[in-house]
């Protein structure tokens, strides 16, 4: 079966003739389906925690193979935390390195009480 091919400008024709003849009887349907839509409730603000911004303090840790510390350097100190890695790898047959540690600092130090 053959379809028939659709002609736009006569559709459009039907369309504006019922427009014309129908406005009274186009407003009577339109009362019927005049229901306003339900209104969302306004989105809440949603409160964002504020970014604490820790501090911290880069060491040299010296660490054996089953990584336990042996010892801990400060940043400057690089190289002594190179040799005490290759003195305990000498010493004791295994495997030491050298890794970062990122430590946090308190704000406000702790005074000695005297």
């Amino acid at each position: 079966m053959a379809k028939r091919t659709v002609n736009r400008r006569e559709l459009r024709e039907q369309s504006e003739a019922a427009e014309k003849l129908g406005g009274a009887a186009g407003e009577a349907g339109d009362k019927k389906k005049a229901k306003e839509p339900k209104k969302k409730p306004a989105a809440k603000a949603k409160r964002s925690k504020t970014k604490v911004i820790v501090r911290k303090r880069l060491l040299w840790g010296v660490y054996s193979s089953s990584m336990k510390e042996e010892g801990r350097f400060a940043y400057a100190e690089r190289d002594a935390a190179d040799e005490r890695a290759a003195m305990l790898t000498e010493k004791h047959k295994r495997t030491y390195f050298v890794q970062p540690i990122k430590e946090p600092i308190a704000d406000k130090p702790v005074e000695a009480a005297s």
